[in-house]
């Protein structure tokens, strides 16, 4: 089923649109859901969280690309329930090592002024990735988005370890030399 009818199914309240979406993207949900939790349990949890805030984010949301928009509720939810395994001593997967290595580029916010800065980040961010060559925008996806481990994407691209990590280094040091650039703090 195609996406457009999978939304209108949503905007007509049918219980099949569920259905229709687990059946088209259950997998590419599960799969963003594991790599960050390392659970299958919580990996589940986090997809049917994920069709539930899909069940009432349409309406009056509509998306221009569901799968983007699956994606992102996915990584919300996996993301939330590992900062609450984390807070029981519990978790792991690729998490830790993706913030570590992007903690030198970007910091937490919490008072309106770190918000603001926040929000600027994201529009660099954005801007950031758009600007990067089709292989580099892809690998650095794979890592900080999908949370992909360094053997999973060599794999993907044909390319060793050792190539793929001194890529996402480069990267974040073109990163990191944007964001000063753009007079943001790091």
């Amino acid at each position: 089923m195609d996406d457009q009818r999978i939304i209108q199914l949503y905007l007509q309240r049918s219980e099949e649109a569920i259905a229709s979406t687990a059946s088209k993207y259950g997998g590419f949900c599960y799969s963003i859901a594991y790599r960050i939790l390392s659970d299958s349990r919580d990996a589940e949890e986090a997809v049917s969280d994920t069709y539930m805030d899909t069940w009432n984010s349409i309406p009056p949301h509509i998306p221009n690309c569901l799968s983007a928009f699956l994606g992102k509720l996915t990584r919300r939810n996996a993301l939330d329930r590992w900062d609450h395994n984390l807070a029981k001593k519990r978790g792991g997967g690729e998490v830790l090592l993706v913030l570590e290595e992007l903690k030198d580029c970007i910091s937490g916010g919490g008072d309106p002024q770190q918000e603001l800065e926040c929000m600027e980040l994201r529009e660099m961010l954005n801007s950031f990735v758009r600007s990067l060559p089709q292989p580099e925008r892809q690998i650095f996806l794979c890592r900080y988005w999908r949370m992909d481990s360094i053997a999973e994407i060599a794999q993907r691209y044909g390319f060793s370890q050792s190539k793929v990590k001194s890529m996402l280094l480069r990267i974040r040091k073109k990163l990191r030399t944007q964001l000063e650039k753009e007079g943001i703090r790091v």
